[in-house]
């Protein structure tokens, strides 16, 4: 009888490990999809980027950088400013202030002269002045030439604003049409930049054509950019802003 009872459970065992077999086959979960550019995906719809310190990193509306990021490595950019006062605007990434001074270097030697606007920004400098932006023209507007505090380059260290060496036109349309903003167009790449919001991409990067704002990629990446007229979202196959 003990046997039979044995028997029994060996067999009811195995039918159950079977089955069991079959469901988990059926029902195992897929590896999610790898998000684009070290991100990983919070509330749904805003990336966390993963790898603040690279120098192609993608910082947009979409692809924010996590919380107390504050970049390695900051240095004064050794090239004159619209300002004369010591600030943190007057910082850079040590690779990326290194090209900038070769940019600007590079350009007066042609002809150009350039002056910096507004380099890198703390986290909360850029939640200031982003609130000064929604008390002045409002939250929508804001948003459409200001960053969302920890979704703006200037908290890389790895951009730049600048502007013509008359001062003119600092942050302004104007500037596209001076031959800064031509020589810039042509040769930023040159030393690892490249425009990053350019004319006709505001559906893609999020913002509005902006020929001062210069963004440090390192020269592989910004010629292959600067080359194919495209935007770093488009380089890395990532989702367009849509704002």
């Amino acid at each position: 009888m003990d046997k039979l009872l044995i028997r029994d459970c060996i067999i009811i065992f195995a039918v159950l490990l079977t089955s069991f077999t079959d469901i988990f086959r059926d029902t195992k979960i897929k590896p999610e999809s790898t998000p684009s550019v070290h991100a990983k995906q919070n509330n749904g719809s805003i990336h966390v980027d993963t790898n603040p310190e690279s120098i192609s990193v993608l910082v947009n509306n979409l692809h924010k950088l996590p919380e107390n990021y504050s970049p390695s490595e900051l240095i004064y950019a050794d090239i004159p400013f619209v300002f004369q006062e010591k600030t943190e605007k007057q910082k850079m990434r040590k690779e990326a202030a290194e090209a900038i001074n070769q940019l600007f270097t590079e350009a007066r030697t042609q002809g150009i002269y350039l002056l910096g606007v507004s380099g890198y920004r703390s986290h909360s400098t850029q939640t200031v002045l982003f609130n000064n932006y929604v008390s002045k023209d409002g939250y929508d507007k804001a948003r459409t030439y200001s960053a969302l505090p920890g979704t703006s380059e200037h908290e890389t260290g790895l951009a730049i604003d600048v502007t013509g060496g008359d001062g003119r036109c600092p942050a302004e349309d104007c500037f596209g049409e001076t031959k800064e903003a031509i020589w810039l167009e042509e040769h930023a790449a040159e030393y690892g930049f490249i425009i990053r919001y350019p004319k006709g991409k505001e559906a893609i990067t999020g913002y509005k054509y902006e020929p001062w704002h210069l963004r440090f990629v390192g020269k592989s990446i910004a010629l292959k950019i600067m080359k194919k007229r495209i935007t770093l979202e488009e380089y890395f196959h990532a989702e367009p802003v849509n704002k």
